[in-house]
């Protein structure tokens, strides 16, 4: 017989951590403090697969559920000595969602639920607190109008600022609470056409269908999507005895780190607030105090911490915090409750971190003995280390400083101010940086996030829902700076006496919390202390080597400060377009004859030359792949009729043989037209010009530093033998003709990029004359669907919406199809020539998904940009230790 509900509390539990796919990490966590004698208030966890079941049934229930759920409820009731629905001493409860990766704030959570017309009277009599009972119960009907019957948030809200208002103070009364009760009832009645649930029972199950119902809402898929998570696994909810955190000054709500989530120091980490209610701490409508006196005073708050306010719920909180890290070997984030001195443990999770913290506690935990460094290799997202090899801001630049805030999640950004997630994103998707400004954020707002280069709030603390969703997306963040007042209807910022516009340009530095007006520069990282510590363990362990694809002297010296061991992709044509030369490659491209084309060469192959001396002088002997001209030579003119004229002109030719050669080389469709090795045929004098300036600069190095070096010559486009055939002995001629005329012995490669699926089936023919495969899964990936990476924006975001990508195939290689592809050329390459050098360059190369499986097929190297080498370098690790 299938369990469908677990009960945890009274220090006993029927699950544990182990069980986060069945029971969520919300229900396995506490299931599993539950084991280790912490204080959690009791309740059950209604599974995974029940949430499958429920939407399998379309939104019902399987019958035995509310059985099950009775039995456990009566346990709830008995360790507490409460009863649900009793109206003289009611037990309420919260119901919460719980998926198996932390999602924070993107699913629904319905709290004080068991509240009525008749359970708010005992509860006032059985606290004593008309206004806690009052305010619970408006607290309430709002969370589950909202969230259960669909009435929208802003209906309540409104009510309240009225009652606010009209109080002066905005301090709610008993009296003020209770009006409000009433005139939420009626709103709910005339949206709805129906009064409000009295009955609990028929309270709890509308919550818990709401709760697995939302892990379909738009905010939650669009967190999904972004985060790479499965739509498979579901969410799992649990159901919770209260605890208040709102009873008086002897209680208190908070959320609390083992280490510091922005820096990884050693050091207990958080903020709480006294008589409050814990989504006033997550939503960051208030700001909060700290909890450790240090923190206090490093801020210069006048206000008590929790340490010098309640240092009894202060030691335990410290003794549970050291527990829990050492019991999961982990960072923990922790919420926490203080209900009238005594202190509970609502939540434990693996805390979010910046990437500088992730790097600093990984290897902390590693030197401390808690980690292996495999583990500890492990430990640390390799795409979060995109936030550490990028600019941060010039310490000596002016900087027109207007506020400080909060430092909520380290790195610096300047753009453009827009107040709204939308804005961010339409301003972002036209190439726009843009730094993302809100009085607080929500998990609406995940999808502006994204798209800013910042976010700015003007309330909010270090564990608001900006600062926790900012510091797992890499985003820089300053929340509750204090003086600044947003207007969204002006859209306008404001501080002290200096108004900012939308449109405008700031500048935030989420390590400092300093907000600056206008353009700060910035400079390069330096990738030292911790990051050295773990790549340097990361290397040890990964099997394939890294490149970059780079080709010129700038580039190159930068993927050599990011550890790549060699160029797997130097794209030539890249060299064609620089200014100085570009006359003359126009001037190949209108030659009618081979002679013409090669005396336009010859002013070009000097510079050919020197770009190689340099990029070898500067890799010393590492191996250098160079792929011969790739596109069609109509890139290489003007592409309207004015310019073209203008062209004639400065060449001395006639406009109307200029015109016509532009008509001669615009193809219908260039991505599948004359390029590539189709150009080398057609134009055998260009490789040959090619080849001859690679040749040549190896003997000079060879000659002015003693290096040797073996270039990877790599033709490109090629589906069939025959064609490298041609060009193999073409290039061969030439270094035979070089060699014997020089007097020197050249050693080098002549390989080919396996980029169409042709090429891809017939790999054995073509290993007989490769002697080395680069997999172009940016091409065979367009070759493959018959989608050009440059037109699918159009409709890209359409699939991934919908569910019919699970991800982009051009930024995650699809390992179903193109990868086949790619195992396909692997295994016919080596048949053909076993020990058949195989990498693949595309930008598939940095991503950790793709190298894994590149590390499965044992290919020998990934090739990617520059700045994603670091990337490349640990998630090789990763996959090498089956990560």
């Amino acid at each position: 017989m299938t369990k469908r509900v677990f009960f945890f509390g009274g220090g006993d539990a029927e699950g544990s951590a182990a069980e986060a796919a069945l029971l969520g990490g919300k229900g396995a966590n506490l299931a599993e403090m539950c084991r280790l004698g912490l204080p959690v208030p009791p309740g059950f966890t209604l599974t995974t697969e029940v949430g499958a079941e429920y939407r399998a049934l379309g939104g019902d229930y399987p019958q035995c559920l509310t059985t099950e759920g009775a039995v456990h409820l009566s346990r709830v009731e008995g360790l507490t000595g409460l009863k649900f629905g009793d109206p003289e001493k009611p037990l309420l409860l919260s119901v919460r969602s719980g998926a198996q990766v932390s999602m924070p704030g993107m699913m629904d959570t319905v709290l004080n639920l068991g509240l009525n017309d008749e359970t708010v009277e005992g509860l006032a009599r059985f606290s004593g607190d008309a206004r806690f009972a009052w305010d619970s119960y408006r607290r309430f009907i709002q969370m589950y109008a909202d969230i259960v019957l669909g009435v929208d948030h802003h209906h309540f809200e409104d009510i309240l600022l009225g009652v606010r208002e009209a109080g002066g103070n905005g301090h709610l009364t008993a009296q003020d609470c209770r009006r409000l009760v009433a005139d939420y009832l009626a709103t709910v009645k005339e949206e709805t056409g129906k009064p409000f649930p009295q009955d609990p029972k028929d309270q709890l199950w509308g919550a818990i269908g709401a709760v697995f119902a939302s892990w379909d809402n738009a905010r939650a898929v669009t967190y999904r999507r972004l985060n790479g998570i499965s739509d498979s696994l579901g969410t799992a909810v649990t159901v919770q005895a209260m605890v208040f955190g709102n009873r008086g000054e002897t209680s208190a709500t908070g959320v609390a780190f083992t280490r510091n989530p922005s820096t990884g120091e050693r050091q207990v980490f958080g903020e709480y607030l006294p008589n409050a209610q814990g989504e006033e701490v997550v939503a960051g409508l208030r700001t909060p105090n700290f909890l450790t006196k240090a923190g206090r005073e490093a801020a210069m708050s006048d206000a008590p911490s929790m340490e010098e306010a309640m240092p009894g719920p202060f030691a335990e909180l410290m003794e549970a915090l050291l527990r829990l890290e050492s019991h999961y070997r982990d960072m923990q984030d922790v919420e926490f409750t203080v209900q009238q001195g005594r202190l509970w443990i609502l939540q434990t999770r693996t805390a979010k971190r910046s990437t500088n913290a992730a790097l600093k506690i990984a290897v902390a935990m590693a030197n401390e003995g808690t980690l292996s460094r495999e583990e500890a290799i492990l430990r640390v997202d390799p795409m979060g280390l995109d936030q550490l090899l990028h600019d941060y801001l010039d310490p000596a630049a002016p900087r027109d400083v207007i506020t400080r805030g909060l430092p909520a999640s380290p790195g610096a950004a300047s753009g453009r101010i827009v107040f709204s997630s939308d804005e961010a994103e339409q301003r972002a998707a036209q190439g726009q940086n843009v730094i993302l400004v809100r009085v607080e954020t929500s998990p609406e707002d995940v999808h502006g996030m994204h798209a800013a280069r910042g976010i700015l709030t003007s309330r909010g603390g270090m564990t608001s829902h900006a600062a926790v969703v900012a510091r797992g997306m890499g985003r820089a963040c300053v929340c509750g700076a204090a003086g600044l007042r947003v207007d969204y209807e002006a859209r306008t910022l404001t501080c002290l006496d200096r108004v900012f516009r939308e449109g405008e340009t700031l500048t935030i530095d989420g390590s400092t919390g300093e907000v600056m007006a206008g353009f700060v520069p910035a400079l390069a990282p330096e990738l030292t202390g911790d990051f050295a510590t773990l790549m340097s363990w990361a290397d040890a362990k990964r099997r394939m080597a890294v490149r970059a694809n780079a080709e010129t002297p700038e580039d190159v010296e930068t993927a050599l400060r990011f550890g790549a061991e060699g160029i797997g992709l130097c794209r030539t044509e890249h060299m064609f377009f620089d200014p100085e030369r570009i006359i003359a490659v126009r001037e190949m491209i209108l030659a009618e004859t081979p002679e013409g084309r090669r005396a336009a060469l010859a002013k070009i192959a000097p510079m050919q030359k020197g770009d190689f001396v340099r990029i070898f002088e500067i890799m010393k002997g590492r191996p250098v792949t160079i792929r011969l001209l790739d596109p069609p030579l109509h890139e290489f003119l003007p592409d309207n009729q004015q310019d073209l004229e203008d062209l004639a002109r400065d060449l001395g030719v006639d406009p109307k043989q200029m015109l016509r050669r532009a008509r001669e080389l615009k193809e219908t469709n260039p991505m599948l037209g004359h390029r590539g090795c189709r150009l080398g045929i057609s134009y055998p004098e260009i490789y040959e010009m090619q080849a001859r300036a690679i040749f040549e600069a190896t003997i000079q190095v060879k000659e002015d530093t003693g290096e040797t070096v073996v270039p990877e010559i790599m033709v490109p486009l090629v589906s069939s033998r025959s064609e490298l055939d041609v060009l193999k002995a073409r290039i061969d001629a030439v270094a035979a003709e070089i060699g014997l005329g020089q007097g020197h012995d050249l050693a080098y490669l002549v390989g080919t990029m396996i980029e169409l699926p042709r090429a891809a089936i017939t790999a054995a023919s073509i290993a007989e004359v490769a002697e080395f495969f680069s997999f172009g899964t940016n091409d065979l990936t367009q070759s493959t669907y018959g989608i050009s990476r440059d037109d699918s924006a159009g409709f890209m975001a359409d699939y991934l919406r919908q569910g019919v990508y699970r991800r982009d195939p051009f930024m995650s290689l699809d390992q179903e199809g193109v990868g086949a592809l790619v195992k396909m050329g692997a295994d016919g390459g080596r048949a053909a020539r076993p020990g058949i050098k195989l990498g693949i360059s595309g930008e598939h190369g940095g991503d950790p998904a793709s190298i894994r499986f590149c590390e499965a097929l044992k290919l020998d190297y990934v090739s990617c940009s520059p700045y994603r080498v670091p990337i490349a370098r640990l998630a090789a690790a990763q996959a090498a230790l089956g990560g």
